[in-house]
């Protein structure tokens, strides 16, 4: 059996499903059917998510698989999430106003994306707390001390 084009060999124009037949029983139905979204996806897109799945998703195995890095895979990723709809415009309400908030509070897109590829690495434990904070350097907010505690624990002197 030949694979499901969904594009018009002439124009490139999405083709739609107008008949299906069931082998068995020798019945056709014919009418408007929508393609599934992973049915829509291009032949490396496909690709990847057949790697993504066998590896359960656990991106390290993916990049280790396609021989590419974190930011690659993501950015692949990312692409399929958006060629079958489920890009950052539908995803839930509280996690858009997260990932909206947390861009706003950094203006700078450079600290900002190198930032996050250091949250990455340590989430992902490819570096330790101690690597992400030397990696984070002054961008890295240093602990603050309680004024009221540090008195009492200071002798006085006077």
């Amino acid at each position: 059996m030949r694979p499901l084009i969904i594009k018009c060999p002439s124009c490139n124009g999405d083709l739609a499903v107008s008949k299906v037949h069931c082998h068995s029983c020798d019945i056709s139905i014919e009418g408007e059917f929508s393609i599934p979204a992973l049915l829509r996806l291009n032949r490396a897109q496909l690709d990847f998510v057949e790697v993504f799945l066998k590896n359960r998703g656990i991106i390290r195995e993916v990049e280790r698989e396609l021989g590419v890095s974190y930011p690659t895979v993501r950015a692949r990723l990312d692409e399929v999430l958006d060629a079958i709809g489920l890009n950052l415009a539908s995803a839930p309400e509280h996690d858009r106003q997260e990932r909206v908030r947390a861009d706003d509070n950094d203006s700078d897109e450079t600290t900002t994306k190198r930032r996050r590829a250091i949250l990455e690495q340590l989430s992902a434990g490819k570096i330790s707390p101690e690597d992400a904070m030397r990696a984070l350097g002054s961008s890295a907010r240093p602990p603050i001390r309680n004024k009221e505690k540090s008195a009492r624990e200071e002798p006085d002197h006077g």
